[in-house]
């Protein structure tokens, strides 16, 4: 029976349940609601927001990955489990990155089926010998979250492959997501296990776990949590074909710290990011970080590197040196070239093949004395894809050595067996030149290896009776489609699918001069070993300290159901408005001025009818109607639709186009502002404005009296965002010496005069109140984008002035939980409603007095009212 936490997750993310045994566990602690650990075991109840106590001072990191670096193997005699370090994987290797008194624990799966009765024995062992947590998955929930899931669907996704065709992939299938989900969550449960969430950082690894941090951040808030994903991440175009695109992304943004290998991978899950969730993206001081519901989520680009140490030890083993021997005595006379891949239909060993083969068919001089050797890795996955491309390759390889080779010569050597650390070694150090044709791969470190290997140590020379200070040399030949291509400079790249460039770029590794050889291995051999594994791990773990760094000065909510859970993080002195509150202190108080925007604020902004309902006007015509208040709407929108629309509330105060037009009542002339009277430039704004409109489609112009806006919020996001950029760089330096201001907003490129904002309207009049001998002594603006920003701190500064012997009370408020200068938040415009009801039905319950000054005004247009 699947746990409850685990179910009641699976059914809000897809509707479904699987049966799953509860895996037992080393610590009695226990979910019975997700993100809540019960108290029946003497722990106390904690909500998101108020973390474990940490126990112990000492830095501990977690990391967590689909596999332990563990080898499992049962003993034929006593039919114990023994396990061993796995020597040779990188989550082992990257310790090597943190300080010596860092305790490492490690989450993830065994390679090896663990029968029940025996799991808490192991676990036990693996936590005081290895400090390793294992998950034990049932074995139908592991094939349908790694061999299903996992490789059916992400893994040809992440590669650019779509399942067009049966052939191509497997269709999405919402049991095997079930499946990933449930996976994720008992690794989540085992993380919970032992992290002290004070003090603990969490290291996710890979595509396997990546709805893993929203399991993770819904039981502690702040908890530090970094993810670093080792396969490419694919173009917006195809990644938004996968049904549960948003799930895995905000699963994603629930770290603090996620990494890439490139950049190219970094952009597209931004672009992801953008086109589907509207998040924008900034540079923060050289870190590029996303603002997601106030916390930043910063994004980290940095290839991994090798460990050095550990491939140095190998070339200084006696056995590699005699297999060197080997492979120059049975090679003597040629130049080889190698490859090392995976057999998996993403390596490209087929098209390595066939530039070969067009190499011997285009310089018959070459035949007989060059060889490729490729070494094929055994298959990660299953499959018909699999078989097929293993097939093509012995086809491949077989047609070769027939038409180019003879009886003491083949061209192809394919070594398709288990082959030892010492022995690829070997290869590494003899060949000429290495060649990596992948047509898709995250990383991939058989080029960094070659060039160390090819470097060799002070051992293996003396072993081989070489002279130390000999020259080294090395030749690469790399796919551009891999992640280690951009940081390889001296490396030949090419595009696989071009056989004639792949084959021109081997026949030049092999013909340069060795001084150039030398050149490009030393710039090469500077870069592997100043950035290996333990530089990767050191800078990733410093950058998810740094952007954790802020993680207690913030209140959070956690908000949101299932899969879309994620943390609000706001300012300790940021909080809902209480209804209650403010019209207590309302009630209390004589002379008021209110200050309302319109768009998004008392008018919802989805909203495709943008005059005000019937409820806004008549809880708005009972707010002017009362003598002790002064209500204005401030508004970017026009005079003339504002007339319109409010002309039902005679003593409302209307502030048009930021400010420019102010009129103080229905009766009243409006009033220019004449700071901007000038308007000369709008003649230079708009043909510009009108290039930009034309070239992208999607785009157009709002006109009005006092000001142009550029709308692209139709426009394809990426393409529009990028002309705003250009446009307002473009008006910026024509209107240099005019007195006009660019501003970009939400989706916007605004130009309007000088010396017009909001926060200059709602000075004026809180300045006419004094000047009038009755000051307010409440003061109310409501608003929801940046541009009520400027009514925010305008208010504050002018109501805080030594002329007030009494300031008055304050309620700024923004509409919408986010980053603002307002104290106060309310949800959306259904909230501003309420609250305007509930401070209309106290003004009408309350005896009137006359008051010298009757205005209305509204705040915070936004930037595009």
């Amino acid at each position: 029976m699947a746990s409850r936490s685990c179910a009641n997750f699976l059914d809000l993310a897809s509707g479904g349940l699987l049966d799953i045994p509860q895996t037992p566990r080393t610590l009695p602690r226990v979910m019975t609601v997700p993100g809540i650990i019960s108290d029946a075991d003497g722990y106390d109840s904690n909500d998101g927001d108020s973390d474990a106590t940490s126990s112990g001072s000492r830095e501990r990191k977690i990391i967590v990955a689909n596999m332990l670096p563990l080898h499992a193997k049962r003993d034929t005699e006593t039919g114990k489990w023994c396990f061993s370090l796995d020597e040779d994987l990188l989550l082992l290797h990257l310790k090597d990155g943190f300080s010596s008194d860092t305790e490492v624990i490690y989450v993830g799966s065994l390679k090896a089926d663990i029968d029940a009765s025996e799991q808490e024995e192991v676990a036990q062992k693996l936590l005081d010998d290895f400090n390793c947590v294992p998950t034990f998955l049932p074995h139908d929930l592991q094939k349908k979250f790694y061999l299903g899931f996992c490789k059916q669907h992400l893994w040809p996704l992440f590669h650019y492959m779509l399942p067009m065709c049966p052939d191509h992939g497997d269709r999405f299938d919402r049991i095997l997501w079930q499946a990933y989900v449930s996976a994720n969550k008992i690794f989540a449960d085992k993380v919970m296990e032992v992290i002290n969430p004070d003090d603990d950082c969490v290291w996710v690894h890979d595509y396997h776990l990546m709805v893993l941090p929203t399991f993770l951040r819904k039981r502690f808030n702040r908890i530090k949590l970094g993810f670093f994903l080792h396969s490419p991440f694919p173009s917006s175009e195809i990644y938004r074909t996968l049904p549960v695109r948003d799930e895995i992304l905000r699963g994603l943004l629930n770290c603090d710290l996620i990494g890439f290998h490139t950049f190219d991978y970094a952009r597209h899950f931004l672009s992801c990011c953008s086109r589907m969730l509207g998040l924008d993206y900034e540079s923060k001081r050289g870190h590029i970080g996303l603002d997601y519901f106030g916390r930043t989520v910063y994004i980290k680009i940095l290839p991994v590197g090798v460990h050095m140490g550990r491939l140095e030890s190998v070339l200084n083993l006696p056995a590699t040196a005699t297999k060197i021997k080997e492979i120059e005595k049975q090679f003597d006379g040629k130049k080889l070239i190698l490859g090392i891949d995976d057999m998996d239909i993403f390596k490209g060993i087929s098209l390595k093949l066939l530039a070969m083969e067009q190499l011997l068919q285009q310089h018959p001089g070459m035949r007989g004395k060059v060889v490729l050797v490729q070494i094929v890795n055994p298959a990660r996955g299953s499959g018909k894809d699999v078989q097929e491309a293993k097939k093509e390759t012995y086809l491949t390889a077989k047609r070769i050595n027939e038409v180019y080779g003879s009886p003491n010569y083949e061209p192809v050597v394919l070594i398709d067996r288990p082959v030892p650390r010492f022995e690829k070694s070997a290869y590494y150090a003899v060949a000429e030149c290495c060649i990596v044709n992948a047509v898709r791969d995250g990383m991939n470190l058989v080029p960094y290896k070659y060039i160390v290997c090819r470097q060799g140590t002070p051992i293996m020379d003396e072993a081989l009776g070489r002279e130390r200070d000999s020259p080294h040399t090395s030749m690469l030949v790399v796919s551009e489609f891999i992640g280690c291509s951009p940081s390889l400079s001296g490396a030949i790249r090419v595009n696989p699918w071009d056989i004639d460039a792949v084959a021109d770029a081997m026949t030049l590794a092999i013909n340069m001069r060795d001084s150039e050889k030398q050149l490009r291995h030393e710039k090469h051999y500077r870069y592997v070993s100043t950035h290996d594994v333990a530089y990767w791990a050191r800078s990733f773990a410093q950058d998810l300290e740094r952007a954790c760094r802020d993680h207690y000065s913030k209140r959070c909510w956690g908000i949101g159901l299932g899969l879309g859970f994620r943390v609000l993080s706001l300012s300790p002195s940021f909080r809902r408005l209480s209804i209650d509150h403010i019209v207590s202190a309302y009630r209390k108080t004589e002379r008021r001025a209110i200050f309302l925007d319109y768009d998004g604020t008392v008018v919802p902004e989805t909203s495709i009818i943008k005059s005000p309902g019937p409820e806004v006007i008549s809880v708005l015509k009972t707010l002017c109607s009362d003598p002790n208040n002064t209500v204005f709407i401030v508004s970017g929108r026009g005079r003339s639709s504002l007339s319109e629309w409010l002309a039902p509330c005679e003593m409302l105060g209307i502030a048009a186009e930021h400010g420019y037009f102010i009129r103080w009542n229905k009766t009243s002339e409006w009033e220019t502002n004449h700071l901007g009277a000038d308007l000369e430039w709008k003649k230079i704004v708009e043909p510009v404005m009108r290039s930009y409109t034309e070239a992208t489609d999607g785009s157009n112009i709002e006109i009005k009296e006092s000001a142009l806006v550029w709308h692209h919020q139709d426009a394809d996001p990426d393409f529009g965002s990028c002309q705003a950029k250009e446009l307002l760089d473009h008006l910026e330096s024509v209107l240099a010496n005019e007195p006009a201001v660019v501003q970009r907003g939400q989706h916007i490129v605004e130009v309007k005069p000088q010396g017009v904002s909001k926060g200059l309207v709602a000075e004026k009049v809180l300045v006419r109140t004094f000047n009038g001998g009755r000051p307010p002594d409440f003061v109310m603006c409501v608003g929801d984008d940046r541009s009520d920003e400027d009514m925010f701190e305008s208010i504050l500064s002018t109501v805080s002035g030594p002329s007030l012997p009494v300031p008055p009370e304050i309620f700024a408020c923004t509409v919408g939980r986010k980053p603002s200068k307002a104290k106060y938040y309310l949800d959306d415009s259904t909230d501003v409603l309420k609250l305007l009801q509930g401070l209309a039905t106290a003004s009408s319950s309350k005896p009137r007095h006359l008051a010298d000054i009757e205005v209305s005004f509204e705040s915070g247009t936004k930037d595009e009212n």
